[in-house]
C-alpha cells in the first residue's frame, strides 16, 4: 500500500481516500498500484457492500504525477501497467462505487469518475481533461464513456478544448449526480443506503446497467492505452511537459 492512499472499512463500507494534498493528490505509479489493490480487496470482501472514493478536503486529484510522464517520455520508466491495472479494476468492479469530490478533478481525476455509479461534488469542484494540451489522448475509456454520458459536443468541449467546468455545470450535464456543501456526507449516506439493501440485487442491478457498455469500454481502454503510450513518447508531449514544468505556453508550431 501507498502512504498516500488511505483505506478504511466500517459499517460494510470501504472508503478509499487519496491523501497527497501537498501535491494536490497527483497520482504516482505507487498510488495506482495501491488504488488497484484496495479496489480488488474490497471486491472480494463479503462484508463490504459499497465503496467510497474520496480525496482531500481541498482537492480530489490534479491528475497523473507529471514526473512519471517525463520519465516515460525520456525512456526512464513510467510503465503504464500500474494505471491500466487500476483502470481495469474500476471498469470490472461489481460493487457500487461512490465518489466524493472537493476542489479540482483534472485528467484521470475526472475520467475515473466515469466509472463511479454515483458522484457527489462540493460547490468548489472543478473538472478538466487537458490531454491534448499535454500532447496526449484521452484514457480510462473516456473516449466512449464521456460522449455517452454528456453527449459528443460537450465531450469535445472537454477533450479537445480542455475547458474547465464547475460543479453546477457538471451536474447540469450529467457528469455528476449532485452538488452539496458536504459531499463526503452525501457519499456515505448513499453508501449506507446501498449497504442496507440486498447485496445480490445491488450487484445484479449494477451489472445490468454497466453490461451493455462494458466490452466497449474495455476495448476502448486497450486502444487508448496503445495510443497514450505512443503519444507519451512523442516530441510534442515532451514540449508540453517541459512547458508545464517551466510555466510557459507550449509551442507546437514546429510539429
Amino acid at each position: 500500500m501507498s502512504a498516500h492512499v488511505q483505506v478504511t472499512t466500517a459499517d460494510r463500507i470501504t472508503t478509499i481516500r487519496l491523501d497527497r494534498p501537498e501535491k494536490r493528490n497527483a497520482i504516482t505509479l505507487e498510488m495506482y498500484a495501491a488504488l488497484r489493490s484496495a479496489l480488488e480487496a474490497a471486491a472480494v470482501d463479503r462484508q463490504v457492500r459499497a465503496i467510497v472514493l474520496a480525496g482531500a478536503p481541498t482537492c480530489f486529484s490534479a491528475g497523473n504525477d507529471l514526473n512519471d510522464f517525463v520519465r516515460a517520455n525520456q525512456g526512464g520508466g513510467g510503465d503504464l501497467e500500474a494505471p491500466l491495472g487500476f483502470l481495469r479494476a474500476l471498469a470490472t468492479l461489481d460493487k457500487p462505487l461512490i465518489a466524493s469530490v472537493h476542489g479540482v478533478a483534472i485528467g484521470i481525476g475526472t475520467t475515473m469518475l466515469l466509472h463511479c455509479d454515483l458522484v457527489f461534488a462540493a460547490p468548489t469542484a472543478r473538472f478538466r481533461t487537458p490531454f491534448v494540451e499535454l500532447g496526449l489522448v484521452p484514457e480510462a475509456g473516456s473516449s466512449v464513456l464521456l460522449p455517452a454520458l454528456i453527449g459528443e459536443r460537450r465531450a469535445a468541449q472537454l477533450l479537445l478544448l480542455g475547458d474547465t467546468i464547475d460543479a453546477e455545470t457538471a451536474a447540469a450535464w450529467g457528469l455528476i449526480n449532485q452538488v452539496g456543501g458536504y459531499p463526503d456526507a452525501l457519499a456515505h449516506a448513499a453508501a449506507t443506503r446501498i449497504a442496507a439493501s440486498s447485496p445480490s440485487a445491488v450487484r445484479a442491478t449494477k451489472d445490468l446497467v454497466r453490461r451493455p457498455s462494458r466490452a466497449a469500454v474495455l476495448d476502448a481502454m486497450r486502444i487508448e492505452g496503445e495510443a497514450f503510450a505512443e503519444r507519451l513518447r512523442s516530441p510534442e508531449a515532451m514540449e508540453a511537459l517541459q512547458a508545464v514544468m517551466m510555466k510557459r505556453p507550449a509551442d507546437f508550431s514546429n510539429y
